[in-house]
């Protein structure tokens, strides 16, 4: 994992925030099937308090 407190990405198509959910030894993060083979960026928060919208 790679540390920073700032990210800049060009060339957004749009975003989601989920919830990091159990996937038995591991963990995973849903996302809509448009979304196979394409590249995406996975961005770890510190505020856990944070409200999630799923």
């Amino acid at each position: 994992m790679n540390s920073s407190n700032e990210l800049t990405v060009k060339d957004i198509e749009g975003y989601y925030i989920r919830k990091v959910t159990p996937f038995g030894t591991s963990a995973k993060v849903d996302c809509p099937k448009e979304h196979l083979g394409k590249t995406v960026f996975l961005v770890i928060t510190s505020n856990e308090s944070e409200s999630v919208r799923t």
